[in-house]
């Protein structure tokens, strides 16, 4: 079953006539061959595993993990280039189940009577449930089906443990300076497929700010870069002169991986926790606006704060609560962008404030007790005595009423009897 017409559309870097011309530039530059691939050397430079597989058109299951840009779905174009098996390709966010039926059908088929390998790519893998991933595993196990999988989150909580088993993941790093300016550079010389044809002259801060705010996303630069270009006026002798403000509309925003469902938040608000318990507020006020630039809900943020309030400054500084409490009230009240300030202020102040964690860590310790041991029952001398019944079963029995009492004549045991003299505080000298 021929699919040829299928994997030109989807893999082929020389479309033809107006397809070409119209597909977008991040599209048509993408290289076919890996001596033309930009980056990622860990992994695919000369004589590791993943280029000789693919040299020798013996690719595994493999799974891509990195952040947008990186290069996944390019690799993937590169296998359908340079192998000999069957190439398919479908994203999860369009296809399901029946489509992986029909792919794997065709691939017996096409093993049986015709001894070929059938390599499947899913792009965002991640976006399948559990029960979709489950559907692969026949196929990958008889190897009916080499999966290539790409995503952007954490293989390890977003892939199934049995398909992770049966694939090598390989890790995609975003795009640094060097790697960014070969490509842009390659899409403004290459008179084929990229902007070549035109006289294009980009303003060398206008270059700068067009690379460090893609943050290593090779299709937001590529992107930014077209538009920029489109939008440009050609002047008395042919050129395009693309400047800053330009290349700044161009952009709109900063492109910031940050997705909230995903690892990348919790890495940030790891981060932004550990620096203020750290007492470092430089590194809490960068994290801070990393959230809010990439648009987490500043009440988010605000929680975060109160909770560290009694977790890490506890009683250290009594009034570190009431601030992270203001500060909350404050942004519910402000609202962004001007709770920004609020924010700040806030983030100093428990960045700077003294750390005591002791009651958390007492809180940890009883949680500890009760999770392992059985409900103890309460003391009778903790009970309180309503009804004579009660008070004839000892209910209340030789409590102490410690306002009675001078502490070291108020002493007794509040503990069950099987955990009496555990200490789950202890106040920090």
């Amino acid at each position: 079953m021929k699919k040829s017409s299928q994997k030109k559309d989807l893999f082929d870097d020389k479309l033809d006539g107006d397809l070409s011309r119209q597909a977008p530039l991040a599209d048509r530059i993408r290289p076919n061959l890996l001596e033309d691939f930009v980056g990622q050397e860990d992994i695919i430079g000369k004589g590791k595993i993943l280029r000789r597989s693919i040299e020798n058109d013996e690719i595994f299951s493999v799974i891509f993990w990195g952040p947008p840009g990186s290069g996944k779905t390019t690799l993937a174009r590169i296998v359908a280039t340079m192998t000999k098996s069957h190439f398919e390709s479908m994203s999860a966010v369009t296809s399901g189940i029946n489509d992986l039926r029909r792919v794997a059908s065709e691939a017996e088929q096409r093993r049986k009577f015709h001894n070929k390998r059938t390599i499947l790519f899913v792009d965002e893998i991640h976006r399948w449930n559990k029960a979709q991933q489950d559907s692969f595993l026949p196929f990958v196990e008889t190897g009916i089906i080499t999966l290539i999988g790409a995503t952007t989150e954490n293989p390890s909580f977003e892939i199934i443990a049995p398909l992770l088993s049966r694939s090598r993941v390989f890790v995609m790093k975003r795009h640094g300076v060097p790697e960014l300016s070969k490509i842009i550079k390659r899409a403004l010389t290459n008179d084929t497929i990229g902007l070549g044809k035109q006289k294009i002259k980009i303003a060398p801060k206008a270059l700068d700010t067009l690379i460090e705010a893609s943050n290593g996303d090779a299709r937001t630069a590529l992107n930014a870069l077209e538009i920029a270009v489109k939008v440009t006026v050609v002047d008395k002798e042919g050129v395009k002169h693309v400047d800053l403000k330009t290349v700044e509309d161009a952009l709109q925003h900063k492109a910031l991986q940050y997705d909230k469902q995903g690892e990348e938040h919790y890495n940030v608000i790891s981060a932004f926790i550990k620096s203020m318990r750290g007492s470092n507020p430089d590194g809490a006020l960068y994290w801070l606006n990393r959230m809010v630039e990439a648009g987490e809900s500043p009440e988010f943020i605000a929680r975060r704060m109160v909770i560290f309030a009694s977790e890490d400054v506890g009683m250290a500084d009594h009034h570190a609560l009431q601030v992270a409490l203001d500060v909350f009230n404050a942004v519910k009240l402000i609202g962004y962008p001007e709770c920004q300030i609020n924010l700040a202020h806030g983030v100093v102040y428990l960045a700077k404030a003294p750390k005591d964690n002791s009651a958390y860590v007492g809180l940890l310790k009883a949680k500890k007790d009760v999770k392992e041991s059985m409900n103890e029952p309460v003391p009778l001398h903790l009970r309180n005595a309503v009804t004579d019944l009660m008070k004839d079963l000892d209910y209340g029995k030789d409590y102490k009423y410690s306002h009675d009492y001078r502490k070291e004549e108020g002493s007794q045991e509040y503990l069950p009897k099987k955990l009496k003299g555990r200490k789950y505080y202890k106040a920090k000298k």
